[in-house]
């Protein structure tokens, strides 16, 4: 419970964002339990979302999401790459979440990566890891 007081010391817009942000982090990983990824995927990128985003927008996102991710168990990088294709289409932004595995690793380990334009708004550096498949916009 150490985050509470960062939570706490948050301007009112923030404390609404990073609530909007729990509430998506939350649905898409009860979504992710009880049901398939195809099925959660085709929710979350149905939105027609086409304009780019602002440098300050995927911050947002990214900065709302990570937070988020803290209070939601087992929130992997699939979860919030998925929230935040949701939470930026929900602005109007096209984003896409890319899919690969380590090349490195003699088990099959896989990442997901949310990514607007040439940024990655989350999951990391993309080093490393094969490119299987990307979805969205």
């Amino acid at each position: 419970m150490r985050n509470w007081p960062r939570v706490l010391s948050l301007s009112g817009p923030e404390i609404m964002f990073l609530a909007r942000c729990l509430a998506v982090v939350g649905a898409v990983r009860l979504g992710l339990t009880f049901s398939s990824y195809n099925r959660i995927r085709s929710l979350v990128t149905r939105l027609d979302a086409r304009n780019d985003a602002s440098v300050a927008d995927l911050r947002r996102v990214a900065w709302g999401v990570a937070a988020a991710a803290r209070f939601v168990p087992g929130a992997s990088c699939l979860t919030q790459a998925l929230a935040g294709h949701y939470l930026l289409a929900r602005q109007g932004h096209a984003s896409k979440i890319r899919i690969g595995i380590d090349r490195n690793s003699a088990e099959l380990n896989a990442h997901a990566w949310l990514i607007s334009g040439d940024r990655i708004v989350l999951g990391g550096s993309i080093s490393g890891f094969t490119h299987l498949v990307d979805h969205g916009q």
